[in-house]
């Protein structure tokens, strides 16, 4: 039998003149990376990535807002003017603890109108003065002075009550608050003690000339704030002596 054989009709290949599109295309001037299509409404200015239009947005959105940031009053906002000094909100007030410092130095004229209102700012003040005056001295003690306030504060409260009975009416902040203020003469000794010989009796009859001034504005202090201890005033005195004269063996010894 005989092969039979087949014709394809086989189209012809016809090449460009300028040879292979994506050879040219690979050995050619690289194309542009792929960008996405801007959107022109977007209301986000930084997605646009142009500063122009950034800077033109923040312009427009502060027109929009009452005005540019940072110039101007905000329609409904907070006005500081009409808030408190910051001094007031935490209870420091300098005017009386100036006039309550001041009532202090004359020791022959009391002044307790000016303590019915008591704080522990200008306490504070004053146990950092003594200390710092210590610390001159070489003296680091501001631990022991802290603690020492403390107890001194609490058994000078529990005297007087126990003292007055039912009549006492003293509340342990005006009992601190009172023996706070009264340290100003031994604070005044720790100064003045930096200026004298280390022994001898002429450090003592200062140290002595102090407690005295403190001792006697104190109890005349506690006398007048709270009832019922006129008739005890010599024990609240010898109270009042026992804590002065322990915070005046600090500045001698």
């Amino acid at each position: 039998m005989g092969t039979v054989k087949k014709e394809f009709a086989v189209p012809p290949v016809v090449f460009p003149s300028g040879g292979n599109p994506n050879l040219q295309q690979r050995r050619g001037v690289a194309t542009a990376p792929f960008q996405p299509p801007r959107q022109t409404g977007s209301s986000i200015p930084f997605m646009s990535f142009d500063i122009g239009s950034a800077a033109a947005a923040s312009t427009s959105s502060g027109s929009i807002y009452g005005g540019p940031i940072g110039g101007g009053s905000i329609p409904g906002g907070a006005n500081f003017e009409d808030e408190e000094p910051l001094l007031d909100e935490l209870g420091i007030h300098p005017d009386q603890i100036w006039k309550k410092t001041k009532s202090i130095l004359n020791p022959f004229r009391v002044k307790p109108d000016v303590h019915k209102d008591s704080d522990l700012s200008g306490p504070i003040l004053l146990y950092m003065f003594f200390g710092l005056f210590q610390l001159l001295a070489g003296k680091i003690q501001f631990g022991v002075i802290l603690g020492w306030i403390v107890v001194s504060s609490i058994f000078l409260y529990v005297v007087f009550n126990m003292l007055a009975g039912r009549n006492g009416n003293l509340n342990l902040h005006t009992c601190t608050s009172v023996v706070g203020y009264c340290m100003l003469p031994v604070v005044v000794l720790s100064a003045v003690s930096l200026f004298l010989p280390q022994a001898g009796l002429v450090r003592f009859a200062v140290a002595g000339v102090f407690v005295l001034w403190a001792t006697r504005i104190c109890t005349s202090l506690m006398v007048s704030l709270a009832d019922g201890g006129d008739e005890h005033r010599g024990l609240i005195a010898y109270a009042c002596f026992l804590i002065f004269t322990l915070f005046s063996l600090l500045v001698i010894f």
